[in-house]
């Protein structure tokens, strides 16, 4: 679909140099989920690969890292797991090309894909309900960390001390997604030089004791083996695919800006520091009990330094938990709740610290991790495949403004609000990964096959296959072509 009479460009590279008063850094940014008239657009592509490369390194990915090893994966196949399961960063940039297309965010991008009402379900549950446990499991993350700093400072962690340091790490993070936009442009670049030197201090440390032959005592074989591997990819993936909302941090772009350095900036920017940094977690676990990372990593790195490196996890998981908050907010308005953006952002953080403090005082993290990943991608796995493949089908061509139309007049209303290829895409493809899952239960086909977990490819081909067909039958019917 085609845009209607757009505002006039900027210059004649479609691009403004100075940023509009409704997004600077250090100012609360004004938009929500409303179209962004070219007039305010503004940026270059390359700025994406601070936004995503600072997101990315972090804690969890060292810990998902060594949780391969644990899985029982020798060195070579755990490095194999972790390129494989990046490689889905490119997906994530494709869906980040339909933010400068239509000027808006993937929240209200995906009614093209659900209908207006139907996308308000989808996004409760493949939006909202996904960012509340991420920004849950990485805000856990980042207080086990400054737990440890506390204890360093002589002060008990008890029950209230990490009450606090929760809700401290959390007020940190929210002050960053509320500002939003620009705020996150400014400081990524930044928070990566620090981070990206941090962990280098850290890789020194582990390359020292590595060992890179390293077998496990039982090395798996068969069906155990190809169980892993499978595993092992869908954990990794988990990352990548829990961004279907790139194009949140994309959309202040003009029209103009290069798809294909969209693509190439954002999928870099996630694909090369989640390589680097889960290596170094299965590295690390070849010397170490990465069942407790923090210490064990704490017996190998410099006494000087061990501050410091908890210093970084706190703050990179900042990083990664602000764009997911900040996504959060855009979600909760896409849902139909009418407050303003920095508001509802405020609300998915009291309710996400809730969440977190179950998750550190009475769950067991690791296993919490490794089951909500694993199990995020039985509806992550479609819905990407859903929007990727309407973007290929549209040709990347949306309508900003008839995209924010919420009434029955605009075009994305379908029937009753529902775009049932859609909705039938999702539902088949959830379906069919959901036969075909090993984590907190074991569907009917990946118990036939051994336990090998193949969720992930099914429920993306199911789901991609179901909505190409819906749509170009949809389409056929609407125009009275024949092929």
């Amino acid at each position: 679909m085609a845009s209607t009479t757009p505002d006039p460009l900027p210059g004649a590279d479609g691009r403004h140099d100075t940023p509009p008063p409704s997004d600077r850094p250090g100012r609360i940014e004004a938009h929500g989920i409303d179209h962004i008239p070219d007039r305010e657009r503004h940026g270059r592509a390359r700025e994406l690969f601070a936004v995503w490369a600072a997101a990315n390194v972090n804690y969890l990915s060292l810990v998902v890292g060594g949780a391969l090893i644990l899985m029982g994966l020798s060195l070579g196949q755990a490095l194999a797991v972790i390129v494989v399961g990046n490689l889905f960063w490119v997906p994530v940039g494709l869906l980040a090309v339909s933010g400068p297309a239509s000027g808006t965010p993937s929240e209200v991008i995906m009614r093209a894909m659900f209908g207006v009402r139907g996308n308000r379900v989808n996004i409760a549950i493949t939006g909202w309900g996904i960012c509340i446990c991420y920004i849950a499991l990485n805000l856990a993350a980042a207080a086990l960390a400054a737990f440890s700093l506390v204890e360093k400072a002589g002060i008990a962690p008890d029950t209230g001390v990490k009450a606090v340091v929760v809700v401290g790490i959390a007020a940190l993070t929210l002050a960053i997604s509320v500002y939003g936009h620009a705020t996150i442009l400014k400081l990524y670049l930044p928070i990566t030089v620090v981070l990206t030197a941090a962990f280098a201090v850290v890789a020194f440390s582990v390359l020292g004791h590595a060992d890179f032959g390293y077998e496990p005592a039982d090395p798996l074989t068969g069906g155990s083996l190809w169980a892993a591997l499978a595993g092992g990819v869908t954990l990794i993936a988990s990352g990548p695919l829990s961004y279907t909302n790139s194009a949140d941090f994309s959309r202040y772009l003009p029209r103009t800006a290069s798809p294909k350095a969209i693509v190439g900036w954002t999928a870099l920017g996630g694909f090369l520091p989640s390589v680097a940094v889960c290596s170094l977690g299965a590295i690390a676990a070849t010397a170490v009990d990465m069942t407790d990372p923090q210490t064990a990593l704490g017996a190998i790195l410099p006494t000087w330094f061990t501050p410091l490196f908890l210093l970084a996890l706190v703050l990179g998981t900042i990083a990664i938990n602000a764009m997911t908050a900040y996504s959060s907010g855009l979600a909760l308005q896409a849902i139909g709740v009418r407050l303003r953006r920095s508001l509802t952002v405020i609300v998915d953080g009291v309710l996400a610290v809730a969440v977190t403090l179950y998750a550190l005082l009475v769950s067991n993290f690791l296993d919490t991790v490794s089951n909500v990943l694993q199990l995020t991608v039985v509806l992550l796995g479609p819905s990407m495949a859903i929007y990727a493949t309407d973007i290929l089908v549209r040709r990347n061509s949306y309508d900003g403004p008839a995209l924010t139309d919420e009434t029955p007049s605009s075009p994305f209303w379908f029937t009753a609000g529902v775009n049932w290829a859609g909705a039938l895409a999702l539902t088949a493809g959830t379906a069919a990964a959901a036969l075909c899952v090993n984590t907190l239960y074991t569907g009917p086909l990946a118990h036939a096959l051994g336990g090998v977990d193949l969720a992930l490819p099914v429920g993306i081909v199911v789901a991609a296959a179901v909505y190409a067909v819906m749509m170009r039958r949809s389409r056929r019917d609407r125009t009275g072509m024949t092929d």
